[in-house]
């Protein structure tokens, strides 16, 4: 959700450049400073300067902020192992684990007032979407090479008139529901805590919502990372 003000606005506003409070323009600057768009620079600067402040120097008794992220990257590590294998894990890991942390970030970013979720924009959600999809087809064509096609036949011969259509079209119906489920719950915890926010921001009535909209942004981040694991995992299996 495009809240009608936002922090990101003020910096825009600084550096002279424009601040969309509606509908953005077409012209490649103003594309840029869309809210979805500001806000994913905006979190991948969290990223990058949280973790070169809390993994700065590596230490054989690890301080508070090496624990946590040990704890976050083995804890991912272990659990890609255990649904891709090893191998995959090793090579995917870099690529899911990012996935992982922007999602998760940019849902609960969004919990602050005067922020949004990038989230919230179906195009961030289509654009994460479009390159699991592709990667998992990549991954099946390099595993099985042409055989691959094997994976939409089904497991019987004089069903493939019928399972073929019905496989591709559930394969392509991943970009959608992938995209819009992210997209879905994001944009209507923002929208509802605007709402109440507008309506009795005083008298705490956004307090639940907000507890919620935290276990809805950590849920989605897994739900999303979950999925890729299986379609990738899916991807390398034979097809019987």
């Amino acid at each position: 959700m495009e809240h009608p003000i936002l922090f990101i606005s003020i910096i825009l506003e600084k550096l002279g450049l424009p601040v969309p409070h509606g509908p953005v323009g077409h012209t490649f600057i103003e594309q840029l400073c869309a809210p979805y768009m500001t806000y994913t620079w905006l979190v991948m600067a969290f990223l990058i300067i949280v973790s070169r402040l809390t993994l700065g120097n590596l230490e054989m008794i690890p301080g508070k902020g090496q624990n946590f992220w040990e704890l976050v990257v083995g804890g991912m590590d272990d659990f890609f192992a255990d649904n891709m294998g090893r191998e995959m894990a090793d090579k995917f890991f870099p690529m899911i684990a990012t996935f992982a942390l922007y999602i998760g970030v940019a849902n609960l970013i969004g919990l602050i007032p005067g922020f949004m979720s990038p989230t919230s924009s179906l195009n961030t959600t289509l654009a994460l979407t479009i390159i699991v999809w592709i990667s998992h087809h990549i991954i099946g064509f390099r595993e099985h090479g042409l055989n691959y096609y094997k994976h939409f036949m089904g497991p019987i011969w004089w069903l493939v008139p019928l399972l073929l259509p019905i496989e591709l079209i559930s394969n392509l119906a991943r970009l959608i529901s992938l995209s819009i489920r992210l997209f879905g719950n994001i944009m209507a915890k923002e929208t509802l805590l605007a709402i109440l926010f507008m309506l009795a921001g005083g008298f705490f009535a956004p307090l639940p919502i907000m507890l919620l909209g935290v276990l809805v942004s950590i849920v989605q981040a897994m739900v999303f990372v979950l999925l890729t694991v299986v379609y990738f995992s899916q991807a390398q299996e034979h097809a019987h």
